[in-house]
C-alpha cells in the first residue's frame, strides 16, 4: 500500500517562493551591476591608451579629443528612442542586444585604418553602451520604485569600480602584449560572454516591472506630476545633466593626455590617476541613500561646487602625482558619484511611473549630447587658452550654469517623499 503524499503547508510554500524570488532578484541585480561595470571598463580603457594611439596614427589634439568623448554621441542619440522602446518592449532583450552591439564595436577598434573608421567604431560602441545604460536605469527605476536612488547608487558603485579597473587592467594587457590593441580584444570578448550571462540570469518579472514589484498594486496618485515628460522639471534637470556631461567627460577625455604631455607623468601614473576617478565615483552608494531622503537640488549644488573647485586645483595648482591622485578621486566623487547619480534619478522622478523609460532616455540625451562634444571643446580651449585656461572655463565656471538651472526644479511636482516635497 502506498503512503499518502503530503505537501508543504501554504505559508511554508509561500515563504519558500518568496526566498527563491528574493534570491533571483539578488542574482539578477548583481549581474546587471557586473555588466555595467564591464561597460565602464570598456569605455574607460581608451583614455590612457590615447597617447599611444595618437602617436601611431598621427592624430591631432582635436581629433584625439573627439575620439575620446565622441562615442558618447552614440549614447545620446539612442537615449530617447531607447526610452520609448523600453516602455513598450522587453527591457531584458534590449539589454542583451545592446551589450552585443557595443562589444562588436570595441572588437573593431584595433582594426581601424585611420580617424574616420575608428570614430565610427567608437560611435557603435557608444550606441550599445547608451542603450544598455538607459535600459538598466529604467529597470531599477521601475522595480526599485521607492528606493530608486539607492539602487542607482549600487549601479554607480559598479560604474566607479569599472572606471577604476579599466585603465589599470587595460594598461596591463597593453604592456604584456606590447600593443595598445590587446585590451580592446579582451574587453570585446568579455562583453559577448556577459550578454549570454544576462540572458540566463535576469528574471523577466524583474526587468519588466512597471511601478514596484510585479503583482504589487500601485494605488498612489501621480496627478501632481505633469502629464507630459516635457515639463519644467525635466528642463531644469536636463540643463543640469548637460552641464554635468560637459564637466565630467571634459575632464575624463584628455586628463591622461594632460598628465602625460603637460606634467610629464609616466604611463602607469596617468593610468592610476584615471583609475582613481572611478574610485571616487563609488560614493554613489551613500549619495543614493541620501537622495531618497533629502532634496536632490541641494545634493546637485554640492556636486557642482565640488567639481568646480576640484578642477580649478587640478589644472592650476597641483603638479605632483599625489595631489593629482587625490584630485582625480574627488572629481570622480563629485562629478560622477553626486552629479550623475542625482541627475539620472531626478529625471525619472520628474515624470510619471509609466514614463520611466522616457525619463531615462531624456537623461541620456541631455547628458551625453553634451559629453560627446566635451573633449573637442576642451581641446579647442586648450589650443587657445592653454590647459589651465581650458580647465577654468569648461570645468570651473560652467558648473555655475548648472546650479542656476536648479531654480526650474520644483520637488512638489515630482515623485518624491512628502517631507522632501514640503522642504
Amino acid at each position: 500500500m502506498s503512503l499518502p503524499t503530503t505537501s508543504a503547508p501554504e505559508p511554508v510554500r509561500a515563504d519558500q517562493d518568496a526566498r527563491k524570488g528574493a534570491a533571483a532578484v539578488a542574482i539578477g541585480f548583481a549581474v546587471l551591476c557586473l555588466s555595467y561595470m564591464l561597460n565602464a571598463m570598456d569605455r574607460q580603457v581608451f583614455y590612457p591608451l590615447l597617447p599611444q594611439i595618437r602617436e601611431e596614427y598621427g592624430f591631432s589634439l582635436d581629433q584625439s579629443g573627439l575620439l575620446a568623448t565622441g562615442f558618447t554621441l552614440g549614447i545620446a542619440l539612442t537615449g530617447l528612442p531607447a526610452g520609448y522602446l523600453l516602455d513598450r518592449l522587453s527591457r531584458k532583450m534590449i539589454i542583451v542586444v545592446s551589450v552585443v552591439v557595443y562589444s562588436l564595436g570595441t572588437l573593431a577598434i584595433p582594426l581601424s585604418a585611420g580617424f574616420g573608421d575608428m570614430a565610427v567604431y567608437r560611435l557603435v560602441s557608444g550606441v550599445g553602451e547608451g542603450v544598455q545604460a538607459t535600459a538598466i536605469y529604467a529597470v531599477i527605476g521601475a522595480y526599485f520604485f521607492h528606493r530608486r536612488a539607492l539602487a542607482a547608487g549600487f549601479i554607480g558603485v559598479a560604474f566607479g569600480l569599472g572606471v577604476f579597473l579599466g585603465p589599470i587592467v587595460g594598461q596591463a594587457f597593453a604592456e604584456s602584449a606590447d600593443s595598445w590593441r590587446a585590451p580592446f580584444v579582451v574587453f570585446g570578448v568579455a562583453g559577448l560572454v556577459m550578454a549570454a550571462v544576462l540572458f540566463f540570469t535576469v528574471p523577466r518579472w524583474m526587468s519588466e516591472a512597471v511601478a514596484g514589484r510585479s503583482g504589487t498594486a500601485d494605488t498612489a496618485s501621480y496627478e501632481h506630476i505633469p502629464a507630459s515628460p516635457w515639463n519644467r522639471g525635466t528642463l531644469g534637470i536636463g540643463i543640469a545633466s548637460a552641464i554635468s556631461g560637459l564637466v565630467f567627460y571634459g575632464f575624463l577625455g584628455l586628463y591622461p593626455t594632460f598628465l602625460r604631455e603637460e606634467l610629464a607623468f609616466e604611463p602607469a601614473q596617468a593610468a592610476l590617476a584615471a583609475s582613481l576617478v572611478g574610485f571616487g565615483a563609488m560614493v554613489a552608494l551613500p549619495v543614493g541613500y541620501l537622495a531618497d531622503r533629502y532634496d536632490q537640488r541641494l545634493l546637485l549644488a554640492v556636486g557642482f561646487v565640488g567639481s568646480s573647485l576640484t578642477a580649478l586645483a587640478a589644472y592650476r595648482f597641483a603638479d605632483g602625482a599625489t595631489a593629482q591622485y587625490v584630485l582625480a578621486f574627488l572629481m570622480g566623487a563629485f562629478a560622477s558619484g553626486v552629479l550623475f547619480t542625482n541627475c539620472t534619478t531626478a529625471m525619472q522622478r520628474a515624470v510619471r511611473p509609466e514614463q520611466v523609460g522616457r525619463g531615462a532616455g531624456l537623461f541620456m540625451l541631455t547628458y551625453y549630447v553634451a559629453a560627446a562634444f566635451s573633449g573637442l571643446l576642451f581641446a579647442r580651449l586648450v589650443g587657445s587658452m592653454g590647459w589651465d585656461g581650458a580647465g577654468l572655463v569648461q570645468l570651473t565656471l560652467l558648473p555655475i550654469v548648472g546650479i542656476a538651472a536648479l531654480v526650474l526644479v520644483d520637488p512638489r511636482r515630482m515623485n518624491v517623499p512628502p517631507k522632501v516635497a514640503r522642504a
